[in-house]
């Protein structure tokens, strides 16, 4: 069993990483570091076992993957109810720190959920195919679908269309 110190030099190593990661699901940084946080309040209630795993950094990240899926259906259904709780009138301000203020973020944002999530772990959290496949409990086949299939949604949304043709 690993000591608190070596969980404060898991969280160092791992905390912005997580932020990272869920920033790239959301969109938005302050949302990430607070499901970052959560995820790592619950890691270090279990930090006597999950220290014993081979990859505890798998398990933060499919925490904050969880928690980030849960943070966007909360969303949703806020949005669905958002024409009767605002004014009318009444401007809503993004967030500074949301990536829908750039290109990539925008375009990260239309893709389904699930192949933002595949495209996120493979270019933010550097993680193979086969590593996202088994963490996520799915096919490497679907994996490498969801990565292609992203990648070509990507490109369309970030491609600047030729006129006049």
């Amino acid at each position: 069993m690993r000591s608190d110190a070596d969980f404060e030099e898991f969280y160092t190593v791992n905390y912005g990483k997580v932020v990272a990661l869920v920033t790239g699901v959301l969109g938005d940084w302050a949302e990430a570091d607070d499901i970052a946080q959560e995820t790592f309040a619950r890691a270090l209630a279990r930090w006597p076992r999950l220290s014993s795993y081979e990859l505890p950094e798998a398990w933060v990240r499919q925490v904050a993957i969880r928690l980030a899926i849960d943070s966007t259906r909360r969303v949703r259904r806020t949005l669905r109810l958002l024409p009767r709780l605002v004014r009318p009138g009444v401007d809503l301000e993004e967030p500074a720190l949301s990536l829908g203020f750039t290109p990539l973020g925008r375009a990260l944002a239309r893709l389904p959920l699930r192949e933002r999530e595949v495209m996120v772990l493979y270019y933010v959290a550097d993680l193979t195919a086969n590593r996202i496949a088994h963490e996520r409990g799915i096919p490497v086949s679907t994996v490498k679908a969801r990565l292609a299939s992203g990648r070509r949604r990507l490109e369309r949304d970030l491609t600047p269309q030729e006129r006049g043709r």
